[in-house]
């Protein structure tokens, strides 16, 4: 069996998946993004394989090469469809409350004003910033009162375009951590809580969060695969938080890495997603 991944920046979980691929005796070819010549004409190569695995950790670069590739008619993990809706969390928001998935309130707007009228009416005059498009908690601010949320949606209107979208969510009473979830395919793999560092309020262990593992009962595992589903299909991090309200689903990551959660848990995840990758290829 002869699989391919892409790749733009080599992580820790790209190695991973390769030195898997060769305990296994799978064939995996690597390719770099930036070196794929995406010509609209000419036959995909071989050496693609039965199907490829979407690592790029650019989401515009992941979203045109699997485009391009399915063009081509080659099965690509995640497909484009997943990418799309994971990638920007207002397509997320919008399928995970179209199947019914709990999740915290949120509203989007394109201007100031309308952003700041959410903000004072629906949020009460407290809400989270996130742009539609990031990851690792980059630019996700917590706005406290009227003078920060000025300050900042004005700064942000400037951005344009991406960051001239406002997704405004309310900010979440919780406990100081949140839930990251593994799902491959129909099946959770494992789970773990995110602490927030000290002196900050956001979860992401790419800001210097602990973990610590999380056991998956069956409610975790009911609204995980849900909230999967809701997106699309294949490999994917779903982030869940602790509320009064019950669980709430705040995100879904596609190409999410899993260095933390792989370590934390134990879990061999680099086999699980190759395991996945000959199951749907077969």
């Amino acid at each position: 069996m002869n699989i391919s991944m892409i790749y733009d920046t080599v992580r820790w979980e790209e190695k991973a998946i390769f030195r898997a691929a060769n305990r296994k005796g799978i064939e995996l070819k690597m390719l770099n993004v930036k070196d794929i010549d995406m010509d609209f004409d000419k036959p995909l190569p071989d050496y693609y394989g039965n199907i490829t695995l979407q690592r790029c950790t650019s989401y515009y670069r992941g979203l045109h090469s699997t485009a391009f590739l399915e063009y081509k008619k080659q099965s690509v993990l995640n497909d484009l469809k997943t990418i799309i809706n994971a990638g920007n969390k207002m397509l997320t928001s919008l399928a995970l409350i179209s199947n019914g998935v709990p999740s915290p309130l949120t509203s989007v707007s394109t201007s100031y004003e309308t952003a700041m009228k959410q903000f004072s009416e629906k949020f009460q005059g407290r809400a989270v910033l996130k742009p539609v498009i990031g990851s690792w908690g980059r630019m996700i601010a917590l706005m406290n009162n009227p003078e920060s949320a000025m300050a900042l949606l004005e700064d942000r209107e400037y951005m344009y375009p991406l960051y001239s979208i406002f997704y405004l969510q309310e900010y979440v009473k919780r406990p100081p951590r949140d839930i990251r979830i593994f799902v491959i395919g129909d099946r959770v793999v494992c789970g773990m809580y995110r602490y927030q560092p000290e002196g900050d309020w956001r979860t992401n262990a790419a800001i210097g969060g602990r973990a610590e593992k999380c056991e998956i009962t069956t409610e975790l595992e009911k609204i995980s695969l849900k909230a999967a589903r809701s997106v699309g299909n294949g490999i994917l991090g779903v982030d869940i938080m602790e509320s009064e309200r019950g669980y709430l689903v705040h995100e879904v990551n596609s190409t999410s890495e899993f260095k933390t959660i792989a370590s934390t848990t134990q879990i061999d995840i680099p086999g699980d997603i190759l395991d996945y990758l000959l199951e749907v290829s077969k």
